[in-house]
């Protein structure tokens, strides 16, 4: 039985751009859906319409028909689709409102006026399906232990058709498999779930119809295999480690905890410099917060940093010059991107115009140039903000997650661009991802964080080897 139903649906954002250009389009209760495409290609957009944000929340040109749980949401308010439809987007920090992970899965019950005790063993339940500690303090919490919470308070209230946009982004391949199986036992149940995501390889195993969208238009996957093959060419890399090994960076015994949370336990490792260092590690592991200490951006409890940029002899602190020559990616790009046209974000630390013109040709972000970078899709988002760093030409570039919300065939050309900047500028590249595709295609050498400290060091087999085991 249908869940979901659109016939000859078209949507603009602006008058006369179709995003999307009739959509046929159909998910079934008791089955994972899958919805494939390339960044920008609309599939956030579908799923907005049907959990109701577009046309009420998100204004635009809405035609053709969308049925949900047997009811034409024409007219429908967004508060009435969603007690039939959870809805988990795919900047989870942007759901998060209480403090306490708790409250925050509990948030949702009350306000479907749920009994005290229900809302209780909900609560309960879904904090044990996602593997979330409900005491800990949501603002503490690892990009992937957020999407984790969220999808937990989502599935907590109870809807029977659940659309979760990029629930992978930032999960680690523990976390995937405990949401993946999560899901299969709730179609078991009767539930739909609608999944929007670009790591193929990893979700494919688990859903039952594939959908994809080129263009605006929606065609069904008969042959998953093939459409696997044909998305998921190897990701090349087009660079040779470095010759010398001349230490950039030495950090001894570093710690520091949130709370009483102790979370790096003493970390101790060398970055070298015109390396591209890979770090390793699961969910809530450290991985974000080492980078911080890395960038200067957060200050360690214990332990002391050694760094040789234009440092003087026998000081301690990093100079002005050390700030001017680091490059940060956010894991959220929304922290960045802040000029009113994503040409004005590419030329606010671009040393001139021409270079901006370069990096924006470099990028293929000629066709987004005019557009406000908030009006975009995450992965296009992803793209811009990382342009933006790359074109101030950091001496250090650290990039978080810098993967997500990319098409395979972004996703070569991303990992391209960065291999030719890195042998042009010579620059270090610290990177961190739970994403395989790039994985070894960004790594000279590897470090797995565990138990709080660097437990693991290696190359590219490492890499396999983590995401393989």
């Amino acid at each position: 039985m249908n869940a979901v139903e659109m016939k000859n649906v078209r949507f603009a954002y602006v008058k006369d751009t179709w995003v999307l250009r009739g959509v046929n389009f159909t998910a079934e209760y008791g089955k994972i859906t899958l919805l494939s495409g390339m960044s920008g290609d609309g599939k956030s957009t579908l799923l907005s319409i049907i959990c109701g944000i577009i046309p009420n929340m998100t204004p635009g040109t809405l035609e053709g028909e969308t049925v949900v749980a047997g009811n034409d949401v024409r007219g429908m308010k967004a508060s009435e689709i969603s007690r039939t439809v959870g809805c988990v987007l795919q900047n989870a920090e942007l759901q998060i409102v209480q403090n306490i992970v708790e409250d925050e899965v509990a948030f949702g019950c009350e306000n479907l006026a749920m009994p005290q005790e229900m809302i209780e063993k909900r609560v309960k339940a879904a904090c044990a399906m996602m593997e979330i500690d409900p005491s800990l303090k949501t603002r503490t919490l690892s990009g992937g232990q957020k999407q984790r919470l969220i999808t937990a308070a989502t599935l907590a209230m109870g809807q029977k058709i659940i659309i979760l946009d990029e629930p992978l982004a930032n999960l680690d391949k523990e976390g995937t498999h405990t949401l993946m199986t999560a899901l299969r036992r709730l179609t078991a149940r009767g539930y739909c779930v609608i999944v929007s995501e670009h790591r193929l390889d990893m979700v494919l195993p688990f859903v039952d119809d594939v959908w994809n969208i080129s263009e605006g238009v929606v065609r069904k996957v008969e042959d998953k295999q093939a459409y696997l093959r044909s998305q998921a060419e190897i990701i090349r890399d087009i660079c040779s480690p470095p010759q010398e090994k001349i230490p950039l960076l030495t950090l001894t015994g570093i710690t520091k905890s949130f709370g009483k949370r102790e979370i790096l336990r003493g970390v101790d490792l060398t970055v070298y410099k015109g390396e591209r260092l890979l770090i390793l590690g699961q969910n809530g592991c450290g991985k974000t917060t080492l980078m911080r200490i890395i960038a200067r951006l957060e200050r360690q409890d214990g332990g002391k940093i050694e760094q040789f940029i234009d440092k003087k002899p026998g000081s301690r602190r990093a100079s002005r010059r050390w700030f001017r020559e680091v490059g940060v990616v956010y894991q959220n790009p929304n922290y960045q991107l802040f000029m009113p046209t994503v040409r004005k974000e590419i030329e606010f630390g671009a040393e001139s115009k021409e270079y901006a013109d370069e990096i924006i040709d470099m990028f293929d972000l000629h066709s987004l140039e005019t557009r406000h970078p908030q009006s975009l899709s995450e992965g296009q988002k992803r793209r811009v903000s990382i342009a933006a760093v790359v074109a101030s030409r950091p001496k250090i570039l650290l990039l978080d997650e810098p993967t997500v919300g990319q098409d395979y065939a972004g996703l070569q050309r991303l990992v391209d661009v960065l291999g030719k900047i890195h042998m042009r500028d010579n620059n270090t590249m610290i990177t961190v991802t739970h994403d395989l595709r790039p994985a070894q295609a960004l790594c000279d050498r590897a470090v797995l964080i565990e138990g709080g400290k660097a437990a693991k060091e290696g190359d590219k087999n490492l890499v396999q080897t983590y995401f393989t085991k």
